[in-house]
């Protein structure tokens, strides 16, 4: 297992400068992001790149997101310590360990098998260890541990999935990228049965939410 350095832990601090630079303000994310060894959950190839606020390819032909993105996404999620929190998308582990690094309860699916099986078994080796991880349907989301405070899709989603919307808690948060080739990061807050307030908040770029498959299932 490759360590955690004190060279890393600087280079996470310069990373931290940079994403504050370009905007984020919440001190519980920027800490989060200081604290996560972003180069464990990258293939080796990449390493000597983990710092760098850039996205990198991981398994599956998937993508570990840039860190002003996770960054960008949690700070809309408002994270409070115990929070109940799915997120769609696990890919390398790297959104869900800042989640449970803010003290949230992370519910989270992956849709990639391969994906799904090494994050899984990794996680807990590095010392993240979520509510629940299961291979399954994003777009179906969790029903039987709903409701949520908050909801975190880590992919490109074409439309709003309605199962999503009705998985939140009233006042829950939904931060979901919508579009196709490029999409829009869009926070729906749920403020009634049937009403929820939506906000925009510029393009981002990241690879497709997939639906539905064989064989899927939680395990």
């Amino acid at each position: 297992m490759i360590k955690d350095l004190p060279k890393h832990r600087g280079l996470r601090n310069q990373l931290v400068a940079t994403i504050k630079a370009k905007g984020i303000e919440d001190d519980s994310v920027l800490e989060a992001i200081s604290k996560v060894p972003r180069h464990l959950f990258m293939d080796s190839g990449f390493i000597d790149f983990a710092y760098q606020d850039k996205p990198f390819p991981i398994a599956a032909d998937q993508t570990i997101s840039q860190p002003y993105t996770v960054a960008f996404q949690t700070e809309l999620l408002e994270v409070k310590p115990n929070d109940k929190i799915l997120e769609i998308g696990t890919g390398s582990g790297y959104q869900t360990a800042i989640l449970i690094e803010l003290k949230a309860e992370v519910y989270s699916i992956e849709r990639q098998k391969e994906l799904y099986l090494l994050t899984k078994k990794f996680l807990p080796k590095v010392g993240y260890v979520s509510k629940k991880l299961v291979f399954g349907d994003g777009y179906l989301g969790l029903p039987d541990n709903a409701p949520f405070d908050g909801i975190i899709v880590t992919a490109g989603a074409p439309y709003v999935p309605k199962s999503l919307l009705s998985q939140l808690k009233i006042g829950g948060r939904l931060v979901i990228p919508v579009g196709k080739n490029t999409q829009v990061m869009t926070l729906y807050t749920r403020k009634g049965e049937k009403e929820f307030d939506k906000h925009e908040y510029g393009d981002f770029r990241f690879v497709p939410l997939l639906k539905d498959s064989n064989n899927l299932g939680s395990t």
